[in-house]
């Protein structure tokens, strides 16, 4: 049995996943964000359950890569199709940009399951936390929509986010091979501050958390190579 619970945690991400986007197509993308959420869940809890009780396997990895492609590539995409959609109300064809980001969401995580310099830390922005970005925007929407649904601000996101998916960025992971303050000081800074921004802006603090992720990452090896 325990050999198979990573495996089912992945299935609950993938299924969740399938629900967001249900929602995010039917114009609810805020429920759409908590599906991402609790995918995020299942995908940090499928890789504990694993490590905790020694049954990686490689059908697991592919199950994780097909489930993240799902919960963190399609729901993203289906949620800027959303919010272009709003932007170009007559347009039948522009909408569908937003899966740009879906697709390359899939050759990001393509690259990570081949790529070995990838095993503790990524090379280009991860797929959960683009989902997370793209997320929060709906959210942010409520109170700055004429910013949100501008037609080039939308159009330069799926552009830039895309890029950054496949682009040579070096970012930490935030899973900790220590407790040690001084080997991870950066990352638990980082931790502490997104909790802050977190806990005073809710969903609008994700895009802080971004920039904040990319800062930290640079200062993080700069300071360890």
């Amino acid at each position: 049995m325990k050999r198979h619970l990573p495996n089912l945690l992945t299935c609950l991400n993938l299924l969740s996943g399938c629900v967001g986007v249900s929602f995010a197509l039917a114009g609810q993308p805020q429920i759409a964000a908590y599906c991402v959420i609790i995918s995020g869940i299942f995908d940090f809890l499928d890789g504990l359950v694993a490590r905790a009780l020694h049954v990686k396997s490689p059908m697991g990895k592919e199950l994780d890569s097909l489930a993240d492609v799902v919960s963190f590539g399609l729901v993203p995409g289906a949620i800027w199709y959303t919010l272009l959609s709003a932007a170009f109300p007559e347009s039948m064809y522009v909408p569908y940009a937003g899966f740009v980001v879906t697709v390359f969401s899939a050759i990001r995580l393509a690259k990570f399951n081949i790529d070995e310099r990838q095993s503790t830390d990524f090379i280009g922005l991860n797929t959960p936390m683009n989902a997370f970005y793209t997320v929060s925007l709906p959210f942010i929407a409520e109170t700055y929509g004429h910013l949100i649904y501008h037609p080039v601000f939308l159009l330069c996101n799926v552009v830039v986010t895309s890029a950054l998916l496949v682009s040579n960025i070096r970012l930490f992971s935030l899973k900790l091979e220590s407790r040690s303050w001084q080997k991870n000081r950066w990352k638990f800074i980082f931790i502490i501050l997104s909790a802050v921004c977190v806990g005073l802006l809710k969903f609008a603090a994700v895009p802080i958390i971004l920039v904040l992720y990319f800062l930290f990452s640079f200062i993080y090896f700069r300071r360890t190579a």
